[in-house]
C-alpha cells in the first residue's frame, strides 16, 4: 500500500500568484509546510519555493494592472520585448483616455510601428497570440460600443468571477451541481416586423402588433445534462384554452399573475417545490452529494438569499452584482435568445403549412398552443448550448467537464472489468498451467512474446476458424460482440447528432463500455486457450 502510494502520480497543480501569496501569509501565522502542501495539493519542495519568491510575488501582484490579475496569473513571466510592452501600455492608456475605440487590429499595427521606432533587432511577430497575451498581462479586455455605462464595470465581473470560482472549489461543487434562471417575457403572437416586396410595391402594409405576453423562465445547469422544465406565467389562472387540460399535465409549470410578471411568491413557490425537490432527485441519480448552487440576477421579484435556500444549508441561491446581468449571466449568453428563435420559426413555419389567413390563424391561436410551442423550442435547446453559455463565469468549464467525463468512463471501464472478471471465463482452462506461462521465460518455444503483427495475425486466424466453426453449426439468434459494437457506435452517432438527451447518451457510453470489456475478455480467452 505505501509502494503504491509512493508511486502513484500526483496531478499537477500550479497556483494564481494570489493563491501562492494566502500560502505564504499562512506559513508566517505558523501553519507547517506539510499541512499547506497536502491542502494545496503540492509538494513541500514547492510550498519551500513559493516562500522563498514572497519579495518578487508581493511585487508583481502591487505593480499588476488589474486588480483581478493576481487571481487570474500563474506565473510573473514578463514580455520578451519589455520596451516595446511598456510603450504599447502608454499608447494604449492615452488612446482611451481620449475615448477613442480600440481594436485588437490596431494594437498590432501600433506594435510593428514601436517596434520600428525603437530600433529592437530580435523579429517580433505581432500575431493574434501576443495579442491575447498583452490583454491579458494588463488586464485589458473587449466591451461593446453602447450608450450605457453600466456595461463598463468590468472589475465587478472579474471580482464576482474569482470569489464565484473559490466558493465553487471550497464547497467542491461540479458542474452537474451549479444551476442558473433567468426570464424573459415572450410575444407569442408575434409577428414579422420585415416583409420581401416586389420593385412595384413601395409600401408594405401592416398589422398593429399583438400585446398578448406571457413570462418564460428557463433553468438548467452548468454541464447541460439537467434541463427544468420551463416556468410560464400568465395572466388568467386557468385560460379558456385549457378547458379539458390539467395543469400538472402541461409540459411547463403554469403560473398566474395579474400582470404576467414574475413576483417574489411564485420564485419562492418554485425554488422550494420544484427547484430543490428535481435537483434533489437528479443529483441522487447520479450519485452526486445532495447540495446544488442557483445563480440568479439581483431582480426585485427574486426574494433575498435568505429564503432561497434550504433548512439544511446544501441547497442555496447566490446574486449576480449589480449591472453585470447581461456580460455574464448564464442565460443571457445566447440561450434565451435561441429558444425564441425557434420559437418564431416554429409558428411561422406552422403559418405558411396551413396557409391561411393571417387574421384567421393569430384568432385561432391559444396560449395552449404558445406554451407547447415554446416547450418544444426549448426541448431543441443542447447541452452543448448550456455549457458554453458559462464561459464567461467559469472559462475553464469545458476543459474541466471533458476530464471529469474521461475519468467517469474510465471508472465506469474498471467497474465493467471487475464485474467481468468474476464471470467464469476461464473455467476449462487449469490456472496452475497460466499462472506457470505467466511466469515462464519469454525466450522458451511456446512462451515467446509477440509483436503487434503477431498478435493480429493470431487473432485474425482465430477469428477463421470460429467462424468456419459457426458456420457449420446453428448460429439462429446468436449476437457476437463485434455485431453488438457497431450497433452500439451507430446508435451513438445517431444520438449525439440529433441531440438526445444527455442522460440516455451516457447510458448508451456505459453499455459500449460494457460490450469492449466482454470483447477484450473473450479474445484474451481465445488466446490462452490457444497456447493451452
Amino acid at each position: 500500500m505505501e509502494k503504491e502510494r509512493l508511486t502513484k502520480k500526483r496531478k499537477k497543480i500550479v497556483l494564481t500568484i494570489k493563491q501562492k501569496l494566502t500560502l505564504i501569509e499562512r506559513f508566517e501565522k505558523g501553519e507547517s509546510m506539510s499541512k499547506l502542501s497536502e491542502e494545496y495539493g503540492i509538494g513541500i519542495q514547492t510550498v519551500r519555493d513559493i516562500v522563498k519568491q514572497k519579495n518578487k510575488l508581493e511585487a508583481f501582484a502591487r505593480d499588476c494592472d488589474s486588480s483581478a490579475g493576481p487571481s487570474k496569473r500563474k506565473s510573473m513571466k514578463t514580455s520578451t520585448f519589455e520596451d516595446l510592452d511598456a510603450a504599447m501600455l502608454i499608447w494604449f492608456n492615452q488612446k482611451r483616455a481620449e475615448g477613442i475605440p480600440i481594436s485588437g487590429q490596431m494594437c498590432i499595427e501600433a506594435a510593428k510601428t514601436f517596434h520600428e521606432n525603437l530600433g529592437i533587432k530580435e523579429s517580433f511577430n505581432a500575431s493574434s497570440g501576443w495579442m491575447t497575451r498583452f490583454k491579458q498581462r494588463h488586464g485589458i479586455r473587449q466591451l461593446t460600443i453602447q450608450g450605457e455605462r453600466l456595461s463598463s464595470n468590468a472589475e465587478a465581473v472579474d471580482e464576482f468571477c474569482v470569489e464565484f470560482q473559490e466558493y465553487l472549489q471550497r464547497e467542491n461543487l461540479q458542474p452537474d451541481q451549479i444551476y442558473n434562471a433567468d426570464e424573459t417575457g415572450l410575444y407569442w403572437k408575434c409577428l414579422p416586423t420585415k416583409t420581401l416586396a416586389s420593385m412595384k410595391e413601395k409600401s408594405a402594409p401592416g398589422h398593429k402588433s399583438s400585446k398578448e405576453r406571457i413570462t418564460v423562465m428557463c433553468c438548467g445547469n452548468a454541464s447541460g445534462t439537467h434541463k427544468m422544465k420551463l416556468v410560464v406565467i400568465g395572466k388568467a389562472k386557468k385560460p379558456r384554452s385549457f378547458k379539458g387540460t390539467e395543469i400538472k399535465n402541461l409540459p411547463v409549470d403554469y403560473y398566474s399573475q395579474k400582470g404576467a410578471w414574475m413576483n417574489r411568491e411564485i420564485f419562492e413557490d418554485w425554488f422550494k417545490k420544484k427547484w430543490v425537490p428535481e435537483v434533489q432527485s437528479f443529483l441522487k441519480n447520479k450519485g452526486l452529494p445532495q447540495k446544488a448552487v442557483l445563480l440568479l440576477d439581483n431582480a426585485p421579484s427574486h426574494p433575498h438569499e435568505s429564503i432561497l435556500k434550504t433548512n439544511d444549508g446544501l441547497m442555496v441561491s447566490k446574486f449576480l452584482p449589480p449591472n453585470v446581468t447581461s456580460l455574464i449571466q448564464p442565460m443571457d449568453q445566447g440561450v434565451l435568445s435561441s429558444m425564441k428563435r425557434l420559437y418564431r420559426q416554429k409558428l411561422l413555419k406552422t403559418l405558411v403549412e396551413e396557409d391561411d389567413n393571417l387574421i384567421n390563424f393569430w384568432k385561432k391561436m391559444t396560449v395552449l398552443d404558445a406554451i407547447h410551442g415554446i416547450a418544444q423550442s426549448w426541448s431543441k435547446i443542447k447541452p452543448v448550448t448550456l455549457l458554453r453559455s458559462w464561459r464567461s463565469v467559469l472559462p475553464d468549464i469545458e476543459t474541466d467537464l471533458m476530464d471529469s467525463e474521461e475519468n467517469k468512463e474510465n471508472v465506469v471501464s474498471e467497474m465493467c472489468g471487475l464485474v467481468l472478471e468474476n464471470l467464469n471465463f476461464f473455467e476449462d482452462v487449469d490456472k496452475e498451467n497460466i499462472e506457470e506461462w505467466l511466469n515462464h521465460d519469454l525466450n522458451d518455444p511456446g512462451f515467446e512474446r509477440m509483436d503487434d503483427p503477431d498478435i493480429v495475425s493470431l487473432v485474425t486466424q482465430k477469428e477463421e476458424n470460429d467462424s468456419n466453426t459457426t458456420s457449420e453449426e446453428d448460429t439462429s439468434g446468436y449476437v457476437s460482440h463485434e455485431t453488438a459494437l457497431n450497433c452500439i457506435e451507430t446508435l451513438l452517432d445517431y444520438t449525439e447528432q440529433r441531440g438526445t438527451e444527455y442522460n440516455n447518451v451516457i447510458a448508451l457510453r456505459i453499455f459500449r463500455s460494457e460490450i469492449r470489456n466482454s470483447l477484450k475478455k473473450s479474445q484474451k480467452q481465445m488466446k490462452i486457450t490457444d497456447f493451452f
